[in-house]
C-alpha cells in the first residue's frame, strides 16, 4: 500500500494471474475486520483499491490488509497515523 503509514487513505495495488473470486479486507490488530474492499469475481489484470479513513473510530495504529485470490492468501502490515 501506498503511502505507509497513511491518513487518511492509502492505495492497495495487487494483481491477479488467472480469473478467480478476490476478496480485500482490512483488519486491526485484535484480528477484528473493519473494512471490505473488494468481494467479487475478477479477471486477470492489476488492480488499485482506495481504502480511505472516515471516521474517528478507526485509532492510529497497525492494520493489516488480507487479500484472497483463488487458494491464495496474502496479509500486508499498514499504518493508521492521526
Amino acid at each position: 500500500n501506498y503511502p505507509n503509514p497513511f491518513n487518511p487513505s492509502t492505495t492497495i495495488s495487487y494483481q491477479i494471474s488467472a480469473s478467480s473470486h478476490v476478496s480485500l479486507k482490512i483488519f486491526d490488530v485484535l484480528g477484528r475486520e473493519v473494512a471490505t474492499l473488494v468481494d467479487e469475481f475478477k479477471q486477470p489484470g492489476s488492480y488499485n483499491s482506495q481504502f480511505t479513513v472516515q471516521n474517528s473510530a478507526l485509532m492510529s495504529g497497525v492494520y493489516f490488509y488480507q487479500l484472497k485470490t483463488g487458494k491464495n492468501i496474502e496479509t500486508k502490515k499498514m499504518i493508521l497515523v492521526k
